[in-house]
């Protein structure tokens, strides 16, 4: 053999090296996810495992390389970004996955398409405003907020309620898509013969902190409840509150339809006390447990969720449909294949929702799927609401 055969053979070898390429049965290509830490994200991150579990880590010849951004995101933004765009430093990545996208997702979506135009970028229950989020990300997936305005109502109504009590703050009212769904609540309310009614709780963010905030819900609870009524159902925009407003709905009355992004561990746990560390990613065996307890506890056919976290099905599912579209088994839009996704790691639970329309334009954008998924009342089973049409007003509600 010749020295510059030699000297070719060597480079090839050094380039693989350098670059990780594959060795035989290794993955053809790279799928990157990157979401929040156990304490902050657990679904989001559960998500993840599974895909490793199905498809094997990067670092062992598999397909998925998973990170996870920092607690303090806010602060730490810049870090958060580089680790999404270090991604792109993979000759073998194909799709970015960033679950919850983060308040900088954008930019690193930015980063990512200056080196790379072939990586896919997909944005879960993106933070970013939809103006900003969707200029640069291939596809965002969140829950359909606006939808569920009306569903929430019309579900607390199916389930005997005739008040709906929302809590938050400020600053979540600050927020466009979380205002609208208050409006159309209060909306939604009026045309279904609820009472609708507004009540502030103390920010986790603010002095009080997380504990301060949960303290009040669980002062509070009794006494809107004996001010409300024994039909009124409740819903609070801060997943740190949900804990304490589980454990009082099931002490003293009232209904509890969803959480504000629903799943068997949102609150649930901390609430009844329940011990999951040996179901931990088994869906159907976490609800299964949380549905006893919540029984137990005098909450039956008073208290809901989804069967499945929708942290950890878009995790899972944006990953799946970005490997369908590498694999040319389908293409960015076709939102049939990505609810086959949804369905794929959420078996039993159906699933509905449609494009993010701009209220500005009036148009729908491709690039922006807003889902959920049907609601599961603990002790009594689905209420049927992917079924449910919602008027089309509704949409249009600032």
């Amino acid at each position: 053999m010749g020295s510059k055969a030699i000297h070719r053979i060597l480079a090839g070898a050094a380039l693989c090296c350098l670059f990780a390429c594959p060795a035989l049965g290794a993955a053809k290509f790279h799928i990157g996810v990157v979401t929040g830490t156990v304490s902050q994200s657990e679904d989001d991150l559960r998500g993840a495992e599974r895909l490793i579990k199905e498809y094997g880590d990067v670092s062992k010849g598999g397909m998925i390389k998973h990170l996870t951004y920092p607690d303090n995101f806010m602060s730490e933004m810049e870090t958060s970004i580089s680790q999404i765009v270090g991604l792109a430093d993979d000759p073998l990545m194909k799709v970015i996955v960033v679950n919850q996208a983060i308040p900088g997702t954008t930019e690193a979506f930015r980063r990512v398409k200056e080196k790379r135009k072939d990586i896919l970028c997909f944005s879960g229950e993106p933070h970013e405003d939809p103006n900003v989020i969707d200029s640069i990300s291939d596809l965002s997936c969140g829950s359909d907020t606006i939808t569920r305005g009306y569903l929430i109502v019309a579900a607390a109504k199916k389930l005997g309620a005739d008040t709906l009590v929302h809590i938050s703050f400020p600053r979540h009212m600050s927020y466009e898509m979380l205002s609208r769904r208050r409006n159309i609540m209060e909306v939604a309310c009026k045309d279904l013969g609820l009472k609708f009614v507004f009540e502030t709780a103390p920010d986790p963010t603010s002095d009080v902190g997380v504990a301060g905030a949960q303290q009040f819900i669980l002062e509070k609870v009794p006494a809107w409840l004996a001010k409300y009524g024994k039909k009124a159902a409740f819903f609070c925009t801060n997943d740190a509150q949900t804990e304490p407003l589980l454990k009082q709905v099931a002490a003293h009355g009232g209904f509890f339809v969803e959480a504000d992004l629903p799943s068997p561990l949102m609150g649930y746990p901390g609430a009844f006390g329940i011990d999951l560390s040996k179901e931990k990613g088994n869906w159907p065996a976490i609800l299964k447990k949380v549905e006893s307890a919540v029984v137990k506890a005098g909450g039956k056919g008073r208290m809901g969720t989804w069967a499945y976290s929708f942290g950890f099905a878009n995790s899972a599912a944006l990953a799946e449909f970005g490997k369908r579209i590498v694999e040319k088994k389908t293409k960015l839009g076709d939102f049939k294949t990505l609810m086959e996704c949804f369905a794929q790691y959420t078996p039993g639970a159906r699933w509905n929702g449609g494009y993010y329309t701009d209220l500005s334009t009036g148009t729908k954008r491709k690039n922006h799927v807003l889902i959920y998924q049907d609601t599961y009342i603990l002790g009594r089973g689905y209420l049927d609401m992917t079924k449910v049409q919602v008027p089309e007003k509704y949409f249009k509600i600032r």
